[in-house]
């Protein structure tokens, strides 16, 4: 007889307990729903608050010193329909991968999981620079972006022969 006295204040405080939170959580739902029905449809879409942030200064540290390059930048041109990536020489010994003519380049989308290549023209040819690099030297290669499928804000690697830069932000 003991253990029945002691449940139901037990239980009494429990039931109380759900009864409060579900009067707490009600006003909250009802405040939301009537904000949303004055709100139009496109609003509902959320941008995130953060800004993907840029390369991190050791990492700017490692490409300079191990890959002879620096002032990494990947940015959309031509209404997005080309990415172009531009670097500058600081040893061209270390960064003769990125002059070479025969060095297949790719980039990757690492959202988009899109792998895209740089158009070659009829009478122009691949739209990059190559050959002999000189050290102070900016260099640019361009990609197509066809379809604009990555997007800005989206972080991309760039292979280039035995060259790999990993995690640019495209601007």
């Amino acid at each position: 007889m003991s253990g029945c006295c002691h449940r139901w204040p037990r239980a009494l405080l429990i039931a109380s307990g759900v009864c409060l939170a579900v009067a707490r959580l009600q006003p909250a739902a009802a405040e939301e729903s009537a904000s949303a029905a004055h709100k139009p449809a496109a609003a509902a879409v959320k941008q995130s608050p953060y800004s993907p942030a840029n390369l991190p200064q050791r990492a700017k540290g490692y490409y300079e010193l191990a890959q002879g390059i620096d002032h990494l930048s990947v940015r959309r041109t031509a209404s997005g329909n080309l990415i172009r990536f531009s670097y500058r020489v600081t040893d061209p010994v270390a960064a003769r991968p990125l002059g070479e003519k025969t060095a297949t380049a790719v980039m990757f989308g690492r959202t988009s999981h899109a792998l895209l290549e740089i158009p070659v023209m009829d009478k122009v040819g691949a739209l990059r620079q190559s050959g002999p690099l000189e050290t102070g030297q900016e260099y640019w290669m361009v990609f197509s972006n066809k379809g604009g499928v990555i997007k800005a804000g989206e972080r991309v690697d760039v292979f280039v022969g035995s060259f790999h830069v990993d995690g640019l932000i495209v601007q």
